[in-house]
């Protein structure tokens, strides 16, 4: 599923039947759920009735709207945005980086990190640093995208043993990111990593039983090939729409031999 073009200045109806038909939901479904009439919920669509704020925020949260989403249909009706955007770096986000750098440099000697709702590297902790030797200077300048540093032929790809197996695991969640969000900008970065070079054979990983895919990562000074498997960690309850869009990824060793090589690291 691609995103929906929209009008240049989409109105609140088109808004609010865009993210209708992303959740696959019909009028009466959306209606029933958030306890409007569908001939109302009609006229809202079609711009012959103007919503209230109280009805938007009602449907926003029943079609588990993203909350920059939220802001954009809230500005498209006439309303003031009700949730703040600050960067992490900002005095009033200082807890919430604090928390973030905490989570990343408690998870050494193994690696973590943190995104933005792109994938672009926000934060690291140490252990990150020696699995990117050899990588192309120019995938680490400026914004670094995790996931082209990770399937571009001149980044970590060639040092993946099961490329072809991590490779469809990292573009099946890029595509249900980009159901869930119909993100322009994510649609292209998806198109871009789908054209990159995959290996014909790859080294099997091992078998979790189908709950994880590992990552098989050969790393320059290690004299065993690393293990990991990733957890994925938001904040529960964010007000802000940076906040909302971070997420920590941790990985953990697969293997006894995974979890000795990157302590020996340490």
């Amino acid at each position: 599923m691609t995103s929906i073009a929209l009008p240049p200045q989409a109105g609140v109806g088109d808004l609010l039947r865009e993210w209708r038909q992303r959740r696959r939901l019909s009028q009466l479904e959306l209606a029933g759920e958030a306890d409007i009439s569908t001939r109302h919920l009609s006229f809202v669509e079609n711009g012959r009735s103007v919503p209230s704020r109280g009805m938007l925020m009602r449907l926003a949260e029943r079609l588990d709207m993203p909350l920059r989403a939220r802001n954009e249909m809230l500005h498209a009706a006439g309303f003031a945005a009700l949730y703040s955007e600050r960067a992490l770096d900002a005095p009033e986000m200082s807890v919430a980086r604090r928390t973030v750098d905490a989570v990343l440099n408690a998870h050494a000697p193994f690696p973590a990190l943190a995104v933005d709702r792109h994938w672009t590297l926000v934060a690291s902790n140490a252990a990150i640093a020696p699995l990117l030797a050899g990588v192309s200077p120019a995938l680490l300048q400026g914004e670094v995208n995790v996931l082209r540093l990770s399937l571009h032929p001149e980044g970590l790809a060639p040092r993946i043993d099961n490329l072809a197996e991590w490779r469809a695991h990292l573009l099946a969640r890029l595509q249900q990111q980009i159901d869930r969000s119909g993100d322009a900008q994510l649609v292209a970065l998806h198109a871009e990593l789908a054209a990159y070079p995959t290996r014909a054979a790859d080294t099997p990983a091992h078998d979790f039983g189908g709950i994880a895919v590992p990552l098989r990562l050969r790393v320059p000074g290690l004299d065993v090939p690393l293990s990991l498997i990733s957890t994925t960690t938001v904040f529960g309850t964010p007000v802000d729409v940076t906040l909302s869009e971070l997420a920590l990824e941790c990985f953990y060793p697969a293997d006894d031999r995974t979890r000795e090589a990157l302590q020996r690291a340490a």
